[in-house]
């Protein structure tokens, strides 16, 4: 493929957004040699454990095989995907092996990776290599502006302390990564009337320690990953690493993610979205801060409607948290000849079905350094990028409306799942990435927004 002149010269990335699209990102291009400088709106210098736990998909583990320099394990195998009934008796096996790491371990491995950031997940920093570019990180660095400077000046990011809103600066860039999710900034610069679409359910998350939970419990989600569906009610779990990222046997958390409808507008969203302190959270009432009295209800609530396992490990998790399923997809992604782009969720906010949130960062911030290198052309990261974003948002929103709004067989949801299990390069992918690349990118962007609806 042709190798891209204008991008082989050493440039300054400005990456808005330090989780984990951000960082991979920022791994990937100085690993080329570029420099890069990561703004981070969060007010410490790490960001805080998020609770969650991530199905490793296949783009995830090439991306740690390829940049990855620490060698500790990143994941617990689930060797088996299986269904059970209101009884909680198992009543359909798919022997599969899937690897589930969690959000906090993987963050900060990124970070060893990135900077040389030590933790207790990740201790000992290694040397960087001499062919990378520099880096630079910067927390409470919230973005409230770019300008485009003319001349071949670049982009200037001007932004605000998070804890002292009235203290300003900025930083100039070659070119500017929009990685800041899919309540992303650098996306309504360009597209101000965009808005994250509530899809008419939350979910339920938590963990509960592996040793706390009884024989049963341990049975069905030891190296399971176990899902149970019911009228507007989903329900999976599996193993995810513990504390400090340990993958020993009885260390490791069962994390569950529990899909259940709230009408929008309605007094039980309110409830539930509404925190200890009494704030309404928007979207997501983050580990910890969910109203005591907000859970016991459904605590009681999941022990009249979730078999008993799912129900014990509900009932048993100390931190739980809970986000609002929503929409989000960006009608483009570069923007001012090239020099701002959107990847990860900033790009397109998947529902969390797909499980392929992780996979999308990891997938962008590889293709663009490709790109970036001059592996792949511009139409082809278009392409890839775009089509990827665009099929697999439409397939949550698919998954989404199934499962939480019609009531079907077993068979039909098994379905959905084998589906969204899929590596991105199977055939049904590659067949619609091929037919959506013969369309100018307006018409793509229609098609996303109608089956989005």
């Amino acid at each position: 493929m042709a190798h891209n002149q204008q991008l082989s010269k050493k440039l300054h990335f400005v990456i808005v957004g330090g989780s984990l699209g951000g960082l991979a990102t920022g791994i990937a291009l100085k690993a080329l040699g570029h420099d890069t400088t990561i703004l981070e709106r969060n007010p410490t210098p790490l960001l805080h454990d998020q609770g969650a736990g991530i199905v490793a998909g296949g783009d995830s583990l090439e991306f740690f095989e390829k940049y990855n320099r620490y060698k500790q394990p990143l994941a617990v195998n689930s060797k088996r995907r299986q269904y059970v009934d209101k009884k909680g008796d198992i009543v359909h096996v798919k022997e599969t092996v899937q690897s589930m790491s969690s959000w906090d371990l993987t963050y900060h491995i990124l970070r060893a990776n990135y900077d040389g950031t030590s933790s207790l997940y990740c201790d000992v920093p290694l040397p960087e290599p001499l062919a990378h570019g520099t880096v630079a990180h910067f927390h409470s660095r919230t973005v409230i502006a770019i300008e485009e400077l003319h001349g071949g000046g670049g982009i200037r990011v001007i932004w605000k302390d998070t804890r002292s809103p009235s203290t300003t600066g900025s930083v100039i860039g070659d070119r500017v990564i929009g990685a800041d999710g899919p309540n992303s900034t650098i996306r309504s610069l360009f597209f101000p009337d965009l808005r994250r679409k509530y899809a008419g359910y939350c979910a339920l998350r938590g963990t509960v320690p592996e040793d706390e939970a009884s024989a049963e419990a341990r049975q069905t989600f030891t190296e399971r990953f176990t899902f149970y569906h019911g009228p507007g009610v989903q329900i999976l779990a599996y193993l995810i690493p513990g504390v400090n990222g340990t993958v020993e046997p009885g260390q490791r958390l069962i994390n569950f993610v529990y899909y259940t409808n709230f009408a929008e507008g309605s007094a039980e969203l309110d409830e539930i979205l509404t925190d200890r302190n009494g704030q309404r959270r928007r979207i997501t009432m983050p580990p910890g801060m969910t109203d005591p009295k907000a859970w016991e209800k459904q605590r009681v609530i999941a022990r009249e409607r979730l078999p008993p396992q799912f129900a014990e490990i509900v009932c048993k998790a100390k931190r739980p948290f809970v986000q609002a399923v929503t929409d989000i997809i960006s009608p483009e992604h570069e923007f001012l000849g090239g020099k701002v782009v959107l990847i990860g969720d900033a790009l397109a906010g998947f529902r969390p079905h797909t499980v392929a949130s992780t996979a999308q960062a990891a997938f962008d911030a590889m293709m663009y350094a490709d790109y970036v290198a001059g592996i792949v052309t511009r139409d082809e990261w278009k392409m890839e990028t775009m089509g990827y974003a665009r099929y697999i948002q439409k397939r949550g929103v698919d998954m989404g409306n199934r499962s939480q709004h019609q009531l079907l067989p077993l068979s039909e949801y098994i379905n959905d799942r084998d589906v969204a299990s899929t590596p991105r390069r199977d055939e049904v992918y590659q067949e619609w990435a091929t037919t959506i690349s013969t369309q100018p990118i307006t018409a793509m962007a229609n098609h996303a927004e109608s089956t989005s609806q």
